[in-house]
């Protein structure tokens, strides 16, 4: 991909453009990478190998323009995906159409009013059994699909998500290929208000917009219905008796892209501390006694700025990479029609449980490391050439686009107390996909001590991030019952949120990623391995930081010891 684009002069670099001559150039660089033929035939393959190729397609326009990488995962990627896991046989067509160029799409999930609070969306697709169509509509100003990216100006069909009505009943969230403009022309079918929702602070070649539906109608087969269908007699069909589970299982399809979303950070945290680490070697500040100047890269506090930064930008790297080939793993395994349900199920809400507190780590660490890389290359950081900066506009939105931060992170603890009702039953029936939390079910994890030593070792990060874990889980399910007898549970899990459960799910996080960088080390070349277990150390006692006061909260350690020799 690199090669085609060094070689094509409509890849050139170019000066800070107006925002609709982005617009423009990125969509013709899409366009070009289509006649480039690196798409061709891919839609032909099986699942993982056409997804493995599709993210590292994505992985390398995104290092180039994220603009790029964007418009070709919504446009393209996400919607042919969305349309194999949430489809069937009947919307094959459309399918073909978004790998061949003839359609680009869109994702409009999001409105003005909503967002995260999805079961509150009210766009509606009433049923009409006369025509056997749906009709979609827009009921106030305040329902406008909003925020759809490569909507504003050229996409052709959207995978949009809307309340499903048929007779008097509301079936719940569903999603719906929706034509928007005619291919040909790029004009919005009469029905439709499309327009773009002005400039952006970052992703300039993106096209956010918004859209909304005057009784619109879509013919019935445009419902994708692998989880819920309708009858042509208008009769609702589906295999789950819970409306929270299907709007589930829609809304899990969309872990491909914050999967896609954490390989995207994982290379900018990279490229932002190979920038600033290289120019900290060679920029000299300052003479020592002997009157040699000493390059910035020498000074303690430099380092300490830094080196965390290196450290969790290879941990992130490695972990995103194992963890993606078995999150394909999965999939397919998903989609194989097994007889176990209930095992598919729970690996199903699992993994999207792991993603689920990922894509935060892993964007809020490249957050953080692309500003305090900016800052420590003082005022040629903020030099457009530099990069930084362009670096931390585009990557900013992945903290609260395909899912908010903080509400993702409370998926995921819900998954974890869900688990931790169950410790005290029958463990046998607990399901851990991928292994990522067996140390809950040991009772050595939750009464692990600290007795002194050295913390250096991989016995002791294992041990501490166990416990961490073990206690945190038990601590935010005791906080969350003391408050469920004083109000709906609801507001007990919003009320525990600050030092419980989004502490429980970051330190997961973390300790899931340190879990996947160790088995690396271990099968690494010899000569690697000191340099790698200094990196698995760095990061691990980084983390263990902010979680000292926990570790003597709850009695892991006493005295200044742990404290001393983690610092």
């Amino acid at each position: 991909v690199w090669r085609m684009l060094e070689k094509n002069q409509l890849f050139e670099r170019r000066q800070t453009m107006l925002s609709d001559d982005e617009k423009r150039l990125t969509a013709k660089q899409l366009i070009e990478l289509h006649h480039s033929g690196v798409f061709d035939n891919i839609h032909t393959q099986c699942y993982k190998k056409r997804t493995r190729y599709i993210m590292t397609v994505n992985e390398a326009t995104n290092l180039y323009s994220p603009s790029l990488s964007v418009k070709y995962a919504l446009g393209v990627s996400l919607f042919a995906n969305a349309i194999l896991s949430l489809g069937t046989e009947r919307h094959k067509k459309f399918f073909n159409d978004v790998w061949e160029g003839k359609i680009l799409s869109c994702l409009a999930l999001t409105e003005l009013a909503h967002g995260s609070d999805t079961k509150h969306l009210r766009t509606t697709a009433t049923y009409d059994s006369t025509t056997q169509e749906f009709i979609i509509h827009t009921p106030d100003y305040q329902a406008a699909k909003w925020w759809v990216g490569n909507l504003g100006k050229q996409c052709t069909h959207a995978m949009m998500f809307a309340q499903l009505w048929s007779g008097a009943t509301c079936h719940g969230l569903h999603a719906f290929i929706v034509p928007v403009r005619d291919p040909a022309t790029l004009l919005p079918y009469p029905g439709l208000t499309v327009g773009d929702i002005g400039e952006k602070v970052g992703l300039h070649g993106i096209d956010n917009g918004f859209i909304m539906f005057n009784m619109y109608r879509i013919p019935r087969e445009n419902l994708l219905n692998r989880i819920g269908d309708v009858t042509p007699d208008g009769e609702y069909e589906t295999s789950f008796t819970d409306p929270q589970r299907i709007l589930g299982a829609a809304l899990e399809n969309l872990s491909a892209g914050r999967v896609a979303i954490m390989q995207e950070s994982a290379n900018t945290l990279a490229c932002a501390v190979t920038i600033a680490v290289r120019y900290a070697a060679l920029r000299s500040q300052f003479c020592d006694i002997a009157g040699q100047e000493l390059p910035l890269l020498s000074y303690q506090l430099h380092q300490w700025r830094l080196f965390k930064h290196l450290a969790a930008a290879y941990v992130l790297k490695v972990f995103v990479r194992d963890f993606s080939n078995q999150y394909l793993d999965c999939v397919v395994l998903s989609h194989s029609g097994s007889e176990d349900m209930k095992m598919l199920s729970n690996m199903v809400s699992g993994v999207h449980a792991i993603v689920c507190c990922s894509k935060p780590l892993v964007t809020w660490a490249a957050r953080d490391a692309i500003q305090e890389a900016r800052e420590a290359c003082g005022g040629n950081g903020y030099l457009k050439a530099a990069a930084l900066g362009d670096l931390r506009n585009n990557h900013d939105p992945t903290v609260t686009y395909e899912g908010d931060n903080n509400v993702l992170l409370q998926q995921t603890s819900n998954w974890l107390l869900r688990q931790g009702q169950q410790l005290n039953g029958d463990s046998d029936q607990l399901y851990f996909p991928l292994n990522c939390a067996h140390y809950l079910t040991s009772a050595s994890a939750s009464d692990a001590r600290y007795c002194g030593g050295l913390v250096c070792s991989h016995t002791f990060v294992e041990k501490t991030f166990d416990w961490l874990v073990s206690w945190l889980l038990e601590a935010t399910r005791c906080k969350v019952e003391s408050l469920s007898a004083q109000s709906d549970r609801f507001m007990a899990r919003n009320l525990s949120q600050v030092f419980h459960a989004h502490t429980l799910s970051l330190a997961f996080a973390q300790n899931n990623v340190l879990k996947y960088f160790w088995s690396h080390c271990e099968s690494s070349e010899a000569q690697l391995r000191p340099v790698l277990e200094n990196l698995y150390y760095l990061y691990a006692f980084t983390c263990l930081q902010t979680y000292l006061s926990t570790l003597y909260q709850g009695g892991y350690c006493v005295g200044p010891q742990l404290a001393d020799n983690i610092n």
